[in-house]
């Protein structure tokens, strides 16, 4: 119970930093190079894939050399079946 008010007292601090700094930025004359760092921050870590599992951990994940054997194999290349001899393919 303890962690969560943590982090979300946490989370909430670290938000309300980086609007100050977004909001000095588009509103202020002053703003400089700290503010730009921490908009400049916040923005990043919002591309990290926090969702992200380890692969053995994974719901219905691909084994290790799956893809690597069915290249290896000529499958992986093949997008549709070869047309029958006599039929005239529409591709160019």
């Amino acid at each position: 119970m303890v962690g969560g008010i943590v982090r979300w007292g946490a989370a909430l601090a670290l938000g309300a930093v980086w609007w100050w700094a977004v909001l000095r930025i588009a509103l202020g004359d002053g703003a400089g190079v700290l503010e730009g760092a921490v908009a400049a921050g916040g923005w990043g870590l919002s591309l990290l894939p926090v969702h992200c599992v380890p692969k053995g951990q994974a719901a219905d994940a691909v084994p290790a050399g799956r893809w690597g054997s069915a290249w290896r194999a000529g499958d992986a290349t093949r997008a549709s079946p070869h047309p029958r001899s006599g039929e005239v393919s529409d591709r160019s």
